[in-house]
């Protein structure tokens, strides 16, 4: 095959999946999932991967290769669509880019250019320089009451202090900031007495403070110690330090999320509370079992929880189980649609009506995006209305006996 002859194949087959339309697939009354991942490492540009000239590659091979897609933020922004992707090169390392779709469900196409997320700023705070970062991902969007939006995301660096271990790094919080999703401030990365890698943004002020969900831990993979999903006020964000952090969604033994958990993206707000979406993980015979579940909390108090559905709100299904990492569903993205036109970013903080679609975005097995739909009313139903987790066996039979009570009740008249 000539260089023009693959070059042609290539484009061909690329511009037919970016099109391809997307079905929806009939559930559990929940959520409504998708018959095809939105976005896969082959809905790479051919600009980042393949070099275009015949005299440096007449056989038009791929030059850089893209391994997964996965762990997207998500924001609406006029109308549209657009999720900023942890895009991991054959290389392994990790970059943010920002791909776009006008209905949320097919279509997206990547930006002509990864996002370059400047380094972490000195901060006169900090004892010594901040290192460069050897890997970034995994970014929570949101648009916040002082008119920004905040992107926070894990930082991986190695781990100096075990110098023979190739294998040993540290996961931190980075900050950074934009108007247009193109141009961003990098903050100083948020100081804390343990490592974070799951921190999300309040889209409110607190007391006057920023506030922020996150997930204290030990290690850069064990939670160790670390309680749960934690919360913190900070008095600046451009120079943020966890003074006081306090566990306000506790992992538990014999649960999903008894290894760990963690906040997704940040929660809506609704007419009947915040609304959380958050991950938990369990160990099983074939290593960690990440899954989707949800919380809710009050209005008056985001640290309050109100209502938990026992159990996993979603779980790797089908070909989800397959990928890099098996057995995880993993997210930090989603997006609540209203029913009239808004212009410009919709603020974190906005009243959400209970008719508006949910767009909720996860990565299976740390390998390629997915969509599933709901409504805010849905979401709440499904969280106020499903029994809590008793935490033993007889509780949960008591639960599934009581439901068959009313419905044979409901029955019989």
């Amino acid at each position: 095959m000539t260089f023009n002859e693959r070059k042609a194949l290539v484009e061909s087959q690329h511009e037919a999946l970016l099109t391809k339309k997307n079905t929806p697939i009939e559930g559990n009354g929940i959520v409504c999932r998708y018959e095809n991942p939105i976005i896969t490492a082959e809905h790479a540009p051919l600009l980042w991967r393949y070099d275009y000239n015949p005299e440096t590659n007449p056989y038009f091979m791929q030059r850089i290769g893209v391994n997964a897609t996965l762990n997207s933020g998500a924001i609406l922004i006029d109308g549209k669509f657009h999720l900023v992707v942890r895009t991991e090169g054959d290389d392994r390392k990790s970059f943010f880019a920002v791909a776009s779709s006008d209905n949320g469900i097919d279509n997206f196409r990547f930006a002509e250019r990864p996002i370059t997320m400047p380094e972490a700023k000195v901060s006169p705070l900090a004892e010594s320089p901040v290192p460069e970062a050897t890997n970034v991902y995994d970014m929570r969007l949101t648009a916040h009451e002082d008119g920004w939006i905040y992107g926070l995301f894990c930082v991986e660096r190695h781990d100096d202090s075990q110098k023979g271990n190739l294998s040993a790094a540290t996961a931190t919080c980075g900050i950074a900031r934009t108007k247009d999703l193109v141009n961003w401030q990098r903050l100083d990365d948020l100081k804390s007495n343990s490592q974070q890698r799951n921190v999300v943004l309040h889209p409110e002020f607190v007391d006057g403070k920023y506030a922020l969900y996150t997930r204290p831990q030990d290690g850069f993979i064990d939670a160790g110690s670390g309680g749960g999903i934690g919360w913190a006020l900070v008095d600046d964000i451009e120079h943020a330090v966890v003074k006081e952090e306090k566990i306000i969604n506790a992992r538990h033994y014999h649960t999903i999320m008894e290894v760990k958990n963690g906040e997704g993206p940040h929660p809506f707000k609704t007419p009947k509370g915040w609304l959380h979406l958050a991950h938990g993980v369990r160990g099983c015979a074939s290593g960690l079992r990440y899954v989707l579940y949800m919380y809710m909390t009050a209005l008056d108090d985001p640290t309050r929880v109100i209502a938990q559905p026992a159990g996993a709100f979603m779980v790797p299904k089908d070909g989800e189980y397959i990928g890099d990492v098996m057995n995880v569903l993993f997210t930090n993205g989603w997006v609540a649609k209203p029913k009239t036109d808004v212009k410009g970013v919709l603020p974190g903080n906005a009243m959400h009506e209970l008719d508006e679609e949910v767009f909720i975005y996860y990565a299976s097995s740390d390998t390629r995006m997915h969509v599933a739909t709901s409504t805010i009313g849905q979401l709440i139903d499904y969280c106020m209305n499903t029994p809590q987790d008793g935490l033993r066996t007889g509780k949960s039979v008591e639960a599934i006996n009581a439901l068959i009570d009313r419905n044979k009740a409901l029955l019989a008249k």
